[in-house]
């Protein structure tokens, strides 16, 4: 092995990169901004919910974020925690920005899933679950708000196995809930970890560790009041409870279970701890043509997985995200954009933190590194040294709600039309014209809250007030074959568009008219997501 190959490995060895998946109102954002401010990359952290102290996440940074409280971008952050560097790929939460959580998950080479205490799995986490599940990335579980009382552990438990169909194996036990929540007994390090302070806005907290079997006389001491109910937990799990296997948790078969409450920051570092140690660091990837891309010892390579406009308002600029699969990234190396051909120089980098930046002027595998772009890239697209394979395309989903653009209240056509054409090519929303309503623009996203976003980041962005009014198609299907347009009628539940390469698109009510023209037609297919376009 070469120098450069062993500094690479040693630099692959050191790398977590991983998602943080939950519900809205987890904790989520709470639990970022900790892992950061464990990690010495932010001094305070961000109270989402404090408005009027302007105070607002590191992970949020866009204005409609920080007006709501919610995310509703995906954003990147990184940090170094015992002498390991976490980098964060922060996902929105609410089920209208799926499609951006999704394809941030494929970039992710592990997952955190949040969980509240009081409420359990909820349906969002059960999606954003199943994508994880088709990746076969380990899941990492830390059941949040134990300061509030919840749910039983053990009903927690049994849900996580029942509703995700995964093992689920507690690495900590809770001390109390609620406000007798005081700590966690680490069941593989057989140690009770008791904690007092904890505040938000900082790491202070204060550990107090007696190392021990439960029964011991100093565990049992210092468990009090509590510990008959901890007892009572511990022997349930180690009569019947599933054996810890770190096999199986690669695989994405089992849950390592931790409990804790990112607010207080109570059992925070043992997770953290735990994490660092049992998360994967970057492996080798598989490559569209079953080609197995090794991290350390291929050449340069990487994958576009998110595009975002105007992050900082005082520039019309445009950044990609790149995942880093192999190699070493280098400031100003060349590369092959895969789609085009094109031999391009990576000369304008820089590492994300949130809105942040950083230059840089090197990076590995796992690393997400900013490329400022004009416009050429777009999501899903590889670039290689090598220039000789593909990552596999990211998924697109077929949108679900639909409005008309109100062209006539508009005045300013221009701004309005690059504003459109940047956010589609965010992945936001995507965009139909209508041939029956002379070149009418549609608008498709997958949940309506992106029309508010949408008209939000025109405004703010573009200077542009968009006007929209609904339309009640809910299904759109891409025509393949041997279709031809006369085929759809005049039809008031249904409608054929083309989308912004002139692909036929059929949009419905509902699925019945679309299988009514599989059905009478031979050899039409209607596809629910776009051909890959070369």
């Amino acid at each position: 092995m070469s120098a450069t190959e062993t500094q690479i490995t040693q630099e692959v060895e050191r790398r977590r990169t991983f998602a943080i998946i939950s519900h809205p109102d987890a904790g989520k954002t709470t639990l970022t901004e900790k892992i950061l401010l464990f990690g010495g990359a932010v001094r305070e952290a961000g109270a989402v919910r404090a408005q009027k102290a302007n105070k607002h996440a590191t992970s949020d940074w866009l204005e409609i974020e920080k007006q709501r409280g919610i995310s509703v971008s995906s954003s990147v952050m990184h940090a170094d925690y015992a002498g390991i560097r976490i980098n964060i790929l922060d996902t929105p939460g609410h089920r209208d920005f799926s499609e951006d959580t999704y394809r941030t998950l494929i970039a992710a080479d592990s997952a955190v899933m949040l969980i509240d205490a009081a409420k359990g799995v909820e349906a969002q986490t059960r999606r954003l679950f199943e994508v994880c599940r088709m990746r076969k990335i380990p899941i990492f579980t830390f059941i949040n708000k134990m300061d509030r009382h919840g749910q039983d552990p053990l009903d927690l438990l049994s849900e996580i196995e029942e509703v995700l169909g995964i093992e689920s194996v507690p690495v900590n036990w809770p001390v109390g809930a609620g406000k007798e929540f005081r700590g966690t007994y680490d069941r593989i390090a057989r140690r009770l970890d008791l904690f007092s302070g904890g505040n938000h806005g900082t790491t202070t907290v204060e550990q107090e560790s007696v190392a021990g079997e439960p029964e011991d006389e100093a565990i049992q001491k210092a468990l009090g009041n509590l510990s008959e109910s901890v007892m009572e937990g511990l022997e349930l799990l180690e009569g019947a409870g599933t054996a810890f296997d770190e096999a199986r948790i690669r695989c994405g078969e089992q849950t390592p279970v931790f409990f804790g409450s990112a607010l207080t920051n109570f059992g925070l570092k043992p997770f953290l701890d735990r994490f660092v140690e049992l998360a994967p660091q970057p492996l080798a990837r598989q490559a569209a043509s079953a080609k197995a891309v090794n991290p350390s010892t291929d050449g340069f390579s990487g994958f576009v997985f998110k595009i975002q406009a105007n992050m900082d308002p005082g520039h019309r600029d445009r950044i990609a995200f790149i995942r880093i699969c192999s190699g070493k990234f280098e400031q100003g190396v060349q590369a092959v954009h895969r789609r085009t051909g094109k031999t391009m120089r990576l000369s304008k980098s820089t590492l994300l933190m949130g809105r942040g930046r950083e230059g840089v002027e090197e990076a590995y595998p796992g690393d997400v590194v900013g490329l400022f772009d004009p416009g050429f890239l777009q999501i899903g697209d590889t670039i290689c040294a090598s220039g000789d394979f593909d990552f596999p395309e990211l998924p697109t989903f077929a949108p679900e709600h639909f409005m008309r653009v109100e062209l006539g209240l508009v005045s300013k056509r221009k701004a309005l039309q690059k504003g459109l054409d940047q956010l589609a090519h965010e992945g936001a929303i995507q965009i139909f014209s209508d041939p029956e309503g002379a070149g009418a623009t549609i608008l498709g996203a997958v949940g309506p809250l992106q029309f508010d976003v949408l008209k939000h980041r025109l405004a703010s962005e573009y200077k542009v007030e968009l006007r929209l009014s609904p339309l009640t198609f809910s299904v759109a299907r891409w025509a393949t074959g041997e279709f031809k347009p006369e085929m759809v009628g005049h039809s008031r539940l249904s409608k054929l568009v083309y989308d912004h390469v002139g692909r036929p698109v059929l949009v419905s009510e509902g699925v019945n008219f679309l299988e009514r023209i599989l059905a009478e037609h031979d050899g039409v297919g209607l596809a629910e997501t776009p051909p890959m376009q070369s």
